[in-house]
């Protein structure tokens, strides 16, 4: 099977943490949406998107990557990180992908050390975060996604 991961980690690197610590072991592509580069998602079976979350959503390069370059019908997954309280925030992403007729298997988030705008101001929010744990539990949602597709 193979996958590739579609990310944007920024600031304290959060999200390239976790699917770093997902993917361990794993032969997994790590493709930076910052990267213009060509991309040709075709030769992919499974398709992550990741993304810290910026006022409650994805990183706008995230979503315009994933209206670019997703083939269609694709089975899609995917991974966030986030400094406040947990909001759902995959609403944008996952309209990118309807629109393209992929289907949405799963996704993993966990909060990550955040000092973007206004948390700046106080040291920053969920210091410590991901965690050993939140990493472990990254890597096991990552192998049950791999079993049951």
């Amino acid at each position: 099977m193979k996958i590739a991961i579609c990310y944007y980690s920024r600031h304290h690197g959060n999200t390239l943490k976790v699917i770093e610590a997902m993917t361990a072991g794993q032969e997994v592509d790590l493709i930076d949406v910052t990267v213009r580069v060509a991309v040709h998602l075709e030769q992919y079976d499974l398709i992550g998107f990741a993304s810290g979350i910026y006022y409650n959503k994805y990183s706008d390069a995230v979503v315009s990557f994933a209206r670019q370059y997703l083939p269609e019908n694709k089975k899609v997954f995917f991974i966030y990180t986030y400094g406040a309280p947990k909001v759902t925030a995959t609403k944008e992403i996952a309209e990118a992908v309807a629109e393209k007729q992929g289907t949405v298997i799963g996704e993993y988030s966990c909060r990550g050390f955040d000092t973007f705008g206004p948390f700046k101001l106080v040291g920053g929010i969920a210091k410590g975060h991901p965690t050993a744990g939140e990493l472990a539990a990254s890597k096991e949602f990552f192998r049950n996604l791999m079993k049951q597709h």
